[in-house]
């Protein structure tokens, strides 16, 4: 399975086309639907964070997935997110994506969009693991196995 190649835009402003805008050789993106969803995305934040202070290949990227119809305020509603966060390095790793959802969910075999998703991207935009929910063991091991099996594979 291989990340589908979507525009998106960080909260700086600044317009990435994905999975090319993902910086890092191994990848963790979290893929949100709901505001809801912040909470569940939060929890996975100080593991991702260790993880990136160990690892100076990884990167992690929240990707908020917001309907068409919210395409017309993606200024406001980007603009609100931005000015809650103020943390550059947080706002640099939020990439919003706008309009059809099914861009992202069918290529990813996404099934349920009351949850997040979590998926391992390489550089080149295979997906090497996914999970789904807020932080648990079970889960949490799922990506740690893949980013260590891809870790291991790139050197």
């Amino acid at each position: 399975m291989s990340f589908p190649a979507v525009p998106a835009r960080d909260l700086l402003g600044n317009d990435r086309v994905l999975p090319g805008g993902f910086a890092g050789t191994r990848n963790v993106v979290i893929v949100a639907f709901e505001r809801e969803h912040q909470a569940l995305v939060d929890s996975w934040v100080p593991w991702l964070e260790a993880r990136a202070g160990a690892d100076p290949e990884f990167r992690f990227y929240e990707v908020p997935t917001l309907s068409r119809v919210w395409a017309p305020a993606r200024r406001f509603i980007d603009g609100g997110m931005a000015a809650t966060i103020r943390n550059p390095v947080v706002l640099e790793r939020t990439l919003t994506v706008y309009g059809d959802r099914r861009r992202l969910t069918e290529p990813l075999g996404i099934d349920d969009l009351h949850t997040i998703w979590l998926f391992v991207v390489d550089s080149a935009g295979v997906v090497h693991a996914h999970v789904r929910g807020g932080q648990r063991e079970a889960s949490t091991q799922v990506l740690e196995a893949a980013l260590d099996e891809l870790r291991a594979a790139q050197s």
